[in-house]
């Protein structure tokens, strides 16, 4: 397979292992986990099969162009730091999803647990492979949702809700500073190509845009790798499940800051501006994550807190501007991954086999689990820092680069104190950590008796310590050559000349891992004791980030919220449209101001006396409609229509019969919708004029005079475009190419489902989101099949009955008392007949999808009015949801089906297919695409008129009880 497929690939396995794990019952517990590890073990393969292209300083490019005219692409771009992160991604993904399937609960919904976790990988995979600023913004933002879908899996768990809640406020907050940040670079670069970007550090760095740019960049990855000042939702996201917790903290979204910081290292590095910031948000994270983390008495709330430090351990070597510091950045994020992911696994077994993960409760239990002992007590050595393991290492290149001079500022000199002191705090929290678990008395009793997991749950631990051992003591052999590739991916020509060795002399940074290990093992023997007896630390525990977040949220979302409410807001409807009205002119009128109003020559030569006359007709249906709705809403119903009716007139006049079709289609549903929706409204009587205040009549002039400014300022719009003299227009170009591109004669379809194919999936997207919402709404009001009769229709149906013994279950005699329900229900088959044939004519002839799906929901919603609810759904089996999900996946499938050939996506094809006895005939793939959006709109306007009927229905009945 070529190496851009295999790219491809890597992408689209996860999101789609994501959809059909998500389908799989609740009780597949081993299927879901079984399709969740083949995924991830997949896509690890793939990523080992790419690294022949990116050895020697390759990139491997996919995708497809956009918007290529605003340098928008849908393309992946894979590198050697790329495919670094993707090994560690890919590999701990597959680890934790073998032990998260002897973690999770049968009780749990393991399938929705899988397909988020799948989703959440591929978010992070997109992250690192995006070869364009804005579609790495894309993922950047899903790994926020997937990110909170996780966290708030145990959703019956307050503390999961807040904690997810959290995270997804501060990192969207992060995401919408970074997408301004990646706006303004590609501003400046004029392109959003990540190649074009990474190769124009001076032009960025010299830029009067830079600062904007990089305070919006580093707000967004400050905040995804919770560092100073945000670091408080870390440890609150401690409530979702223990895998949740590994793959988070080791590979994925608390990494995503730090790799796109090391990412734009290059255009974004070297300036004080840089400096000062990274280099005060690592030293403090790196100090305080530190210092919190060796007073917390949660097992997982002293890793949360010890991943802000080694976070800002690694931000701090970033911010350095040092090629040196890039390198141990990039070797620290490796080595954390590795211990953090298995201290977090064994922290999950600890609390899954003992019940509890509170320090203060757990003792003595390495002669209860003895491997597991041995296994976290190496882990935490590493985390520790100690020789002959990964952390070692990494931290003696930051040491070495702590105490090299950088810059003149007080910053630079504090570094080296900072890095022994957030170290030998490190050793304190490891030694903690080990002792206070596994050495002591045991306690009494147990939540549960303690003892080895299962062989696989302990296994990803056990590979992770080797992991660790093998990188600490042979490094040059197993990290060496990758650690290369990527650091070179990066720096280019810039790569320093760097050792992995493990022993370099006795030099400075050796004397400052050893003050760290002995302060820190000293530190721990002083104050051990109070550590395991305080509450909260005695400096710094009266700042508690979750209480300020909650009450900025109280300010934000209760005061400040309340009070616009209050002084700008309204709950009903019509000053809410008229406000909109208002800003839409206002709007209209700033172009105007701008560049004038010149108006070419107004001419009334020629017009028809019989469209003049038409057009009285709908004027005139149009204002009896507005002043009968006082007093007669069915009469002003009536009026609507024929103004309605003669819009489409109108549309075939001007030679527009695609339109016509959708108007009358539209206007027959949107009737219905209405009628419905009349019993709803309160009753209003004769004398309601008398009653109007001069007030209320001063409202209705002003509401009629925005009326009329509106609908003058369309008109002259309406008549400057088809008076405009210039003979060339964006019309000339769609009737030219709408055959020989589209392979259709009816223009107006091709734009709708090839030229702006993308707007149409938007809207028939926006369009089943509305539906279902609208539905949720509705969905209480909807009536039992056993409601409440009245005496009348309770002695109909019991004649009925007896008439007819073989009846069908469910079906009432008043729905067959009516010929006109009757001769509906015979309309039926034509109705499906008729919209079948707008369907198939449509791309050559008006009609098309859209037009077919209204005309197909008229049938049905139809029926509902003609036989009631209960008939037609003991006979139909409508489903709407499936139709709109159907039509949805049928829209993306045909569009993604482009990528196939090379081509973007929803590129279309045509061509004539030759059939047996039928001959030639014309053929299109853009067919398909319509087909989705008739699917989708059937079951999105049948969804919702369903819903308004039943509401309808139920109280019509409740008024015949109430008559009776």
């Amino acid at each position: 397979m070529p190496d851009h497929a295999l790219l491809t690939s890597l992408i689209v396995l996860p999101f789609v292992g994501s959809l059909i794990t998500v389908m799989l019952a609740s009780s597949s517990r081993n299927l879901a986990g079984g399709m969740a590890g083949s995924v991830a073990l997949a896509c690890h393969i793939i990523t080992w099969l790419l690294f022949p292209a990116v050895r020697d300083n390759g990139v491997v490019h996919a995708g497809f162009e956009w918007v290529p005219s605003l340098g928008l692409s849908v393309s992946l771009r894979l590198d050697g730091f790329a495919w670094l992160f993707s090994i560690l991604i890919t590999g701990i993904a597959f680890l934790v999803v073998v032990y998260a399937r002897y973690y999770m609960s049968a009780e749990d919904p393991v399938p929705r647990f899988f397909s988020f976790f799948l989703a959440f990988m591929g978010a992070m995979l997109g992250i690192v492979v995006s070869g364009n600023l804005i579609l790495l913004v894309v993922f950047w933002e899903l790994t926020s949702i997937f990110s909170f879908l996780l966290i708030g899996y145990w959703h019956h768990n307050q503390a999961a809700r807040d904690g997810a809640r959290m995270a997804l406020t501060i990192t969207a907050i992060g995401g919408l500073g970074l997408l301004t940040g990646m706006i303004v670079i590609g501003h400046i670069v004029g392109n959003y190509d990540l190649d074009r970007v990474l190769a124009s550090g001076d032009l960025i760095r010299s830029h009067p845009l830079y600062v904007p740019a990089l305070l919006l960049v580093l707000l967004g990855t400050l905040t995804k790798s919770a560092q100073f000042p945000f670091q408080f939702w870390l440890p609150n996201a401690m409530a979702a499940p223990t895998p949740v917790s590994a793959f988070l903290h080791s590979a994925t979204m608390v990494k995503a800051g730090v790799f796109v910081m090391a990412r734009f290292w290059p255009v974004l590095s070297g300036t004080p501006e840089w400096f000062t910031i990274v280099g005060f948000a690592g030293m403090a994270s790196l100090v305080i994550g530190a210092y919190l983390a060796m007073f917390q008495q949660d097992l997982k709330g002293l890793l949360a807190y010890s991943t802000i430090s080694h976070l800002g351990l690694t931000t701090l070597l970033l911010s350095l501007g040092s090629p040196l510091g890039l390198v141990a950045a990039i070797f620290h994020m490796m080595n954390h991954a590795t211990f953090k992911a298995s201290l977090f696994m064994a922290a999950g077994i600890i609390d899954h086999e003992t019940g509890t993960r509170d320090l203060r409760r757990l003792s003595g239990l390495f002669r209860f689990m003895p491997i597991t002992g041995t296994l976290v007590m190496v882990a935490s050595a590493a985390m520790a820092g100690v020789p002959l393991l990964n952390g070692f290492l990494s931290k003696e290149m930051f040491f070495a680069e702590a105490a090299a001079t950088h810059a003149d500022s007080w910053l630079d000199r504090v570094a080296p104190y900072a890095a022994v002191l957030a170290g030998a705090m490190a050793v304190t929290y490891s030694i903690r950590l080990i002792h206070s678990i596994f050495f002591g008395a045991p306690p009494e009793s147990f939540p549960r008796q303690p003892h080895e997991p299962p062989f696989f749950m302990r296994l990803p631990v056990a590979l992770l310590v080797l992991a660790c051992l093998v990188v600490g003591i042979i490094p040059g052999l197993t990290i060496g050559p990758y650690l290369h590739v990527a650091v070179v991916s990066v720096l280019g020509a810039e790569t320093p000349e760097y050792s992995l060795a493990i022993w370099h002399g006795f030099n400075v940074p050796l004397a400052m891992s050893a003050v760290a290990l002995v302060a820190g093992t000293l530190l721990y023997l002083v104050i051990g004791n109070y550590l395991e007896r305080q509450d909260r630390p005695f400096l710094l525990g009266g700042i508690n980030g979750q209480r300020i977040f909650e009450r900025v949220m109280v300010a934000i979302s209760w005061r400040w919220a309340r009070f616009i409410e209050t002084n700008l807001g309204t709950r009903r409807l019509q000053p809410q449209l008229r406000l909109v009205v208002i800003v839409a002119f206002a709007a209209a009128c700033v172009p105007l101001f701008l560049r004038g109003l010149a108006v070419g020559p107004w001419t009334f030569a020629g017009a028809d006396p019989v469209f003049a006359g038409l057009w009285a007709i709908g004027i005139t249906c149009a204002i009896s409609a507005a002043y009968l709705a006082k007093f007669h809403r069915l009469a002003a119903l009536a009026l609507l229509g024929g103004t309605g009716l003669v819009t489409c007139v109108t549309f075939v006049w001007l030679s527009a019969p695609d339109l016509a079709a959708t108007q009358l289609v539209v206007e027959i549903v949107t009737t219905v919708l209405i009628l419905l929706g009349l019993r709803w409204l309160p009753e209003r009587s004769e004398e309601l004029r008398e009653t109007l205040t001069p007030m209320a009549r001063l409202r209705r002039l002003r509401d009629l005079a925005m009326a009329v400014a509106a609908g003058a300022g369309m008109t002259v719009i309406a008549y400057a475009v088809m008076t405009r003299p210039s003979p060339d227009t964006i019309a000339d170009f769609f009737l030219e190419k709408a055959y020989s591109e589209g392979g259709g004669r009816n223009v107006v379809n091709v734009i709708l489902v090839d030229f702006r194919g993308f707007d149409t999936l938007g809207e028939i997207t926006v369009l089943g989101i509305v539906a279902l919402t609208v539905f949720a709404l509705l969905r209480r009001f909807r009536p039992a099949p056993d409601s409440i009769a009245s005496p009348e229709q309770q002695r109909i149906q019991q004649a009925y009955d007896e008439a007819h013994p073989d009846r069908t279950p469910g079906s009432t005699a008043v729905d067959y008392l009516y010929v006109p329900a009757v001769i509906m229900q015979w309309m039926f088959p034509v109705i499906i007949v008729f919209a079948a044939y707008l369907f198939l004519r449509g791309h050559d002839a008006p009609g098309g999808g859209f037009a077919a799906g209204v005309a197909m929901a008229a049938g049905f919603i139809l029926q509902y009015m003609a036989a009631g609810t209960v008939w037609v759904e003991n006979r139909l089996r409508i489903l709407p949801v499936t139709w709109i999900g159907g039509g949805l996946l049928i829209a993306l499938f045909t569009g993604a089906g482009a990528w196939l050939f090379g081509k973007p996506f929803l590129t279309s094809h045509a061509q004539y297919v030759d059939l047996p006895l039928i001959g030639k005939i014309p053929l299109a793939t853009a067919a398909l695409f319509d087909l989705g959006v008739f699917s989708l709109v059937v079951g999105a306007t049948v969804l919702m008129l369903i819903a308004i009927a039943h509401q309808s229905i139920r109280r019509l009945r409740a008024s015949r009880v109430e008559e009776n």
